[in-house]
């Protein structure tokens, strides 16, 4: 294959997007920036525009990706099956250990980027809310009334926000173990020992 063809492969929307987001998480939204970008791509500028009207699109789906993997995958775990709700909060920390289900390092540069863009600041706002709301329904599906079901999940959330924030050093493996405790607060329940051995066996 010729150097020619390979960049013709490579030279996709999903190459540039790629690109943009490891600037993003390692540097901040005022890295991404084209020529950066072609450079780090050992391709020319013009093939960015044949992907996106200019950089604030680029920009725009960064936070998309953001939207998708990360909200949207807390509310589709606050809505899967369990059986009590010690299950159902090992659902959703799995979003919190299993860095394939939810992205941290994205999750906090998108927050430190607010703190400079009002729009997304406001978006950002919106998108806490319904997570939020998620886990509050999630509570209350398990007969939690509304308003302990409000602050418990505004616990669980809090929590975890915090604990990236703060970029804690674990393993996989005592993350999990220290979810055990962290659903047993949330919850104000000791969890079933089959629970808690079928979330453990997930994060061997």
């Amino acid at each position: 294959m010729t150097a020619t063809a390979s960049h013709r492969i490579r030279a996709t929307r999903e190459v540039w997007l790629d690109a943009a987001y490891e600037l993003f998480v390692a540097d901040g939204i005022d890295a991404v920036k084209i020529m950066p970008l072609a450079k780090k791509l050992n391709l020319t500028r013009t093939g960015f525009y044949w992907h996106f009207k200019d950089v604030s699109e680029l920009h725009n789906a960064i936070i998309d990706i953001w939207q998708t993997r990360n909200t949207g995958i807390i509310l589709q775990r606050c809505e899967a099956p369990a059986n009590n709700l010690c299950a159902a909060l090992f659902n959703l920390i799995d979003c919190w250990i299993d860095n394939d289900l939810f992205d941290a390092p994205l999750d906090l540069a998108i927050r430190n980027w607010a703190r400079n863009d009002s729009a997304l600041e406001a978006l950002v706002a919106e998108t806490d809310d319904a997570r939020l709301e998620a886990v509050v329904k999630m509570f209350e599906r398990f007969g939690q009334t509304s308003k302990i079901a409000h602050y418990r999940a505004l616990t669980v959330i809090l929590t975890q926000t915090g604990y990236h924030s703060m970029r804690f050093n674990e393993s996989r493996q005592q993350r999990a173990i220290a979810g055990c405790y962290y659903v047993e607060v949330f919850a104000g329940e000791v969890p079933r020992q089959q629970d808690k051995d079928a979330f453990l066996a997930r994060h061997e």
